[in-house]
């Protein structure tokens, strides 16, 4: 491992990161701080990671090398993950949705993740999952789901209404999955799932590297395709109800594909050019150079599919296995070359990806300077 001289601690961060606000508060440096039950880092009011107590901090730089903006440990993933531009390594791409209506219902796109899920847990091949729940129109957290049930609650996009926007002071799209992790210590759960966004993934394998607890639990990572996060204040919330031509209480889902989508729970769906949604990206996700959660065992998303299916990048052997097992099982499903794919699918979905995870880099090399390998 090649890590430069000269430990470099959390004020670093604060001036190399926070600063030019390229921060995107994955929790990495919260969660897995070695000083963590000193309290030495912790959220501040904003949302964003800040040095509570100054003298407990042991200084060890833990913090500042598993920020996914920081590129000290990028050549040990490239290797170890043998990253090759522009979407890293895979096996195979695939389209599947799961064979649960209870998940299709609910689902974004075809439900593979929960289905995966669902399968890990009922096999107990892991005791629980880090997903990200949906608690109101534009708003999110992260929890521990041990069960079938938990699973479900937290799948696809839906709105419940339970708590209003306009009681809240800032809202966004993004869940600081990361920090659910350090409750996995108390929790006695010794093999779990965490799926995240790119950043949440690269932090964390950034933390198996060296080998710091708790990251050592994470048994599988499956990861998300991610264009962009939103997050805007109070002032701003008619700024976007304008743009999407709705109110956030007529919101039933959202998604992210060529475009921005919006199921209405009157039925109609309204596509938002992503071009009209730039106000409203998180300034970290414009210095973000990964789209295709590189790094991950599994990574999913809409993009290449048809409506209703998740297109996956199968990139692991560990990953491939646990598929192949939900698949061995009856939880998921392929798409049948026989309702209407072209004969060069693979090549067509492939090719939408390549288009999405070129263009985000090219955004991140006007945004930051991105180094030669491009992360």
């Amino acid at each position: 491992m090649d890590i430069n001289d000269g430990t470099k601690t959390f004020k670093d961060l604060v001036k190399e990161v926070h600063e030019p606000g390229l921060c995107g508060s994955c929790g990495g440096c919260v969660s897995f701080c070695s000083a963590g039950e000193l309290m030495a880092i912790g959220f501040g009011v904003d949302g964003r990671p800040k040095l509570l107590d100054e003298e407990s901090c042991l200084e060890c730089g833990i913090c500042y090398m598993i920020c996914p903006q920081i590129d000290i440990l990028d050549k040990d993933l490239i290797d170890t993950y043998q990253w090759k531009s522009p979407i890293g390594q895979f096996k195979r791409i695939v389209a599947a949705r799961s064979t649960n209506p209870g998940i299709l219902k609910n689902a974004t796109d075809g439900g593979v993740v929960s289905s995966i899920l669902h399968c890990l847990l009922d096999k107990k091949i892991i005791d629980g999952a880090v997903v990200s729940k949906k608690t109101a129109q534009f708003a999110r957290e992260p929890m521990i789901a041990t069960s079938y049930e938990e699973v479900l609650s937290a799948a696809g996009s839906r709105f419940t209404g339970i708590c209003g926007v306009e009681e809240l002071s800032r809202f966004s799209t993004y869940s600081p999955t990361m920090f659910a992790i350090k409750e996995v210590a108390n929790m006695d759960l010794i093999k779990i799932v965490v799926v995240g966004t790119p950043c949440q993934v690269h932090t964390l394998r950034k933390m198996q590297s060296l080998h710091v607890v708790p990251s050592h639990v994470v048994k599988f990572v499956f990861g998300l395709f991610c264009t962009e996060s939103y997050s805007f204040d109070v002032s701003k919330k008619g700024e976007m109800e304008k743009i999407l031509g709705i109110s956030f209480d007529d919101i039933e889902k959202m998604n992210i594909r060529e475009d921005f989508i919006i199921k209405l729970k009157n039925g109609e769906t309204k596509h938002i050019p992503l071009e009209k949604m730039e106000d409203f990206v998180r300034s970290a996700c414009l210095a973000c150079s990964d789209f295709a959660n590189d790094f991950a065992d599994l990574s999913f998303g809409g993009l290449g599919s048809p409506e209703g299916w998740t297109t996956v990048l199968i990139r692991t052997d560990l990953g491939e296995a646990i598929y192949l097992d939900a698949i061995h099982h009856g939880f998921i499903e392929e798409f049948d070359k026989s309702q209407g794919e072209s004969h060069n699918y693979t090549q067509e979905r492939l090719g939408k990806i390549t288009e999405f995870a070129k263009m985000k880099r090219n955004r991140a090399l006007k945004n930051k300077n991105v180094d030669g390998n491009g992360k």
